[in-house]
């Protein structure tokens, strides 16, 4: 009977905290337990007038708010972080979307499949079959990045007369105005051929005076830059970024000072006396297009010392737009960054006087170009540099399972050797994630999301899944790719790595400060609503969100208690099949993510913002839930193909697993120590289970990247493919095809050479001598012949002459021994 009085309450408390119960549903549940322990126990009463007390106290609002949540409220003021103006500005910055999920606790998996699958239009379509295809043949990247170090004149002509520099313009003046996924796709097909000629083009197209001018512009300043911006005849650059100011865009030292003077408008000639604008000094680094620029897209601090413009004199961070060749304005110089050899430099200023028309929106705009920035950088992150990653890795994927296939050592294949199969399951499961992970985010911008947080997600975690899968690429192309020259396809993407883990946002800064940093506030239900009551002192919102605090708590200890003790089991699934446990296991997860930022949140205060490692393995959980949710979206939106379905369980698998190892990190750290003993008895109470993909995984997934057909076409869809022989990426397909439909011949004549039927060295004597002795056929012959030549031209390498200039062109045409 003893059991029963405290099985049944337990049992009780585990289904309401796993079902979410409202306050009333607990309440009427401490009611019913109190007056069935009561029944008849004269004692026993005392516990239910407790428990009658207890449940009129929390649910009658007044009392709740005068006895409970008012005195919490207060101490809640005291201690509440104050936010700067730049930190508010970046917390109200985009949208939440499918991140608030994740933060739930309870992911709603049935919202995840309704959203669209990501489609080109018709248009989008025929310009990447059409001007891309063809821009991309124009490109040689060792040209430009050996020889010119810059896009050949009639590049940089075709980009402009084609509207490669408008494709986010609208198509009212003149651009585009193509999807954000339809821009991704241009990117990344460009991307696979020449880094340098994919810079130039996203550029424009991201964060920039047209992103900002389409936004915030004037009437004016659009029906006048947007058009010239369309057609190519403005070369636009944003200066944002500082010898003093990278990752703190925030903190750059550029000033400008509201006063009254003379300008000579280059556009028009015209000279105007007594105007009321602004005398700005700068001196910017890091400036893509900058060198080459005709308008230049401008940041600064914008001070009001003689109260011109109103009551503030700090007015705040403010945008404007200058044309290069206006007075005092310098650029022209260059930086070189790398692998990717495009146009970025410095521009500077010294006490340039401009108008407040020049202000991008005009006058009512000073000020706001904090928001502005951030708003348009929660787009752009989502765009360039993840379009970039996902080219790098489809381009990995692509090469090296066609040259693992085609080189070989003993006698095999490289890439079914064990040690190299496991670098290849790298590349490919990274680049599945790469691109499930930018197409999910690239659906939520087409439906007028701005997910700020995920944008930080993309940008940290595809740049450095480029990293990997090109370390690992090269690794298995060994000698190929060390030297470099025109045959080598690896080398300028490997070198310009930095560019893509330094630019919009250092990826250290990104992971340790932004995602957890943003997603904390933005993505839980009700943390920034409790800011918000605070800082309007309003206790009615404050007393709502705190109660809906306190029980989103502790369903969520709950939750992760019931679902780790059933091993996810009792989790729902929207699939069945080999891939339904996944669903369970991100529920389980997301739970427990919720719990230890409220743990985080509670034990550090505002102090989290200062303890990076903890809140980056809190951002570490955030990532891994999107990229598995990706993953299984984009398995969804692809008819479930069973061909890659290694691919996905590398990918899930993979990214459950660093979820895990950044809980264990977490709670290592916590300072708390009986309160991370605690969270972990809750989360693992059976132990850490997951694990890293299995070799058997990696092996599958390996072997799809050497064998043509459909699950290799969707992996790396979306790259150019020359069609030349000639070409180094181009002659890959040929030499695959034609080793894979020769290994029954080359096996016959290894055999051959065993017993003794074969006396020639093995070289082309040999082949021939076979060919004599009637080992094979002329069929036979031919086919390895050709077959031998296509490996030859994969895996030859380029020499030059002494001053390491002129590479032999005629390489091909030597006699092989």
């Amino acid at each position: 009977m003893l059991l029963w009085y405290v099985l049944i309450p337990v049992v009780v408390v585990l289904v309401l905290g796993y079902l979410r119960a409202p306050l009333m549903a607990w309440s009427a549940a401490l009611l019913a337990g109190a007056a069935y322990l009561s029944f008849g126990q004269t004692a026993g009463l005392a516990w239910f007038a407790v428990a009658l007390s207890l449940s009129v106290l929390l649910n009658i609002k007044p009392l709740r708010r005068l006895l409970v949540t008012g005195p919490i409220f207060g101490v809640f003021k005291k201690i509440t972080p104050a936010m700067s103006q730049t930190e508010q500005e970046a917390i109200n910055a985009g949208t939440v979307w499918w991140d608030r999920d994740l933060f739930s606790g309870k992911p709603d998996f049935a919202k995840l499949h309704a959203f669209p699958a990501p489609k080109l239009s018709a248009e989008e379509q025929a310009f990447l079959d059409g001007p891309t295809e063809q821009l991309c043949k124009m490109i040689d990247d060792w040209k430009i990045t050996h020889e010119l170090k810059d896009l050949p004149p009639e590049v940089w002509q075709f980009i402009k007369d084609h509207g490669f520099l408008g494709m986010i313009i609208k198509k009212q003046y003149g651009g585009l105005e193509f999807s954000n996924y339809g821009h991704a796709k241009v990117v990344t097909k460009i991307a696979s051929r020449g880094g340098s000629a994919a810079v130039s083009v996203m550029v424009p197209n991201s964060l920039g005076p047209g992103e900002l001018l389409q936004h915030y512009g004037t009437e004016a300043q659009k029906n006048y830059y947007l058009p010239r911006l369309a057609k190519g005849l403005e070369i636009p650059c944003f200066a944002l970024t500082s010898p003093y100011a990278g990752s703190d865009a925030g903190g750059i030292p550029d000033y400008g000072i509201v006063c009254k003077g003379a300008y000579t408008d280059p556009r028009t000639g015209e000279h105007h006396e007594n105007v009321l604008g602004i005398r700005v000094s700068w001196e910017k680094r890091w400036i893509t297009l900058a060198p080459i620029s005709t308008i230049l897209g401008l940041a600064f601090k914008l001070y009001d010392p003689d109260h011109l413009l109103g009551e503030k004199e700090d007015v705040g961070i403010t945008c404007a737009l200058v044309p290069t060749e206006h007075v005092g304005v310098h650029i022209g110089r260059r930086h070189w960054p790398g692998g990717a050899v495009f146009m970025n430099g410095p521009t500077w200023g010294k006490d340039v006087f401009i108008p407040l028309d020049w202000i991008i929106g005009g006058r009512e705009f000073a000020g706001q170009g904090w928001r502005m920035l951030v708003e348009c950088l929660s787009v752009g992150r989502c765009i360039s540099l993840p379009a970039m990653s996902v080219a790098s890795g489809q381009l990995a994927s692509y090469v090296t399972g066609a040259f693992a296939r085609i080189r070989d050592q003993f006698g095999l294949a490289i890439g079914k050797f064990e040690g190299v199969d496991e670098a290849m399951a790298r590349i490919g499961g990274y680049t599945y994630q790469m691109d499930a992970a930018q197409r999910l985010a690239l659906v939520g911008l087409d439906i007028g999301e701005k997910p700020s947080v995920l944008s930080a997600v993309l940008k940290y975690h595809n740049t450095e899944r480029m990293r990997k899968t090109l370390n690992d690429a090269m690794d298995v192309h060994g000698g190929k790719a060390v030297v470099v020259g025109p045959r080598n396809y690896l080398a300028r993407a490997y070198q310009a790595i930095p560019i893509a883990i330094t630019v919009e946002g250092a990826n250290i800064l990104t992971r340790s400060m932004i995602i957890y940093g943003q997603g904390a506030i933005r993505c839980h239900p009700f943390v920034l609503r409790e800011m918000r009551a605070a800082m309007a002192n309003d206790a009615v919102d404050f007393d709502e969100a705190f109660i809906g605090h306190l029980g989103f708590v502790g369903s969520n200890l709950i939750r992760s208690l019931v679902l780790g003790l059933t091993g996810s089991k009792v989790a729902g699934s929207p699939v069945s099949g080999p891939h339904a446990g996944y669903y369970r296991d991100i529920t389980r997860f997301s739970s427990a993510f919720a719990l230890l930022s409220d743990m985080a949140m509670f034990s550090l205060g505002g102090a989290l913002k200062f303890r990076e490692k903890l809140s980056a393995r809190l951002g570490d959980m955030l990532s891994g839930l999107y990229l598995a949710t990706a993953a299984l979206k984009r398995y969804a939106d692809e008819g479930n193909q069973p061909e890659d379905l290694p691919l996905l369980k590398w990918a899930v698998e993979s990214a459950l697993y660093d979820v895990q190892q950044a809980i264990d990190g977490f709670l290592a750290n916590l300072p708390s120590r009986p309160l991370a003993w605690v969270l972990r008895r809750a989360i693992f109470p059976l132990g850490m289970h997951f694990k890293q993909p299995s070799d058997k995984t990696g092996t599958q997934v390996a072997a799809l990247m050497m064998q043509p057909g459909h699950a290799r076409d969707r992996l790396t869809k979306g790259i150019y493919v020359p069609q030349e022989e000639s070409d180094p990426v181009g002659v890959l397909a040929p030499a695959l095809l034609a080793t894979i439909e020769t290994d029954a011949i080359e096996n016959k004549l290894r055999k051959a050479q065993r017993e003794g039927k074969l006396k020639e060295a093995p070289t082309a004597a040999r082949l021939q001598e076979a060919l004599n002795k009637g080992v094979i056929t002329q069929v036979e012959f031919e086919a390895v012949k050709r077959a031998r030549w296509l490996k030859r031209q994969v895996i030859m390498v380029d020499d030059f002459d002494m001053q390491l200039n002129q590479h032999d062109t005629q390489l091909f045409e030597r006699q092989p021994v």
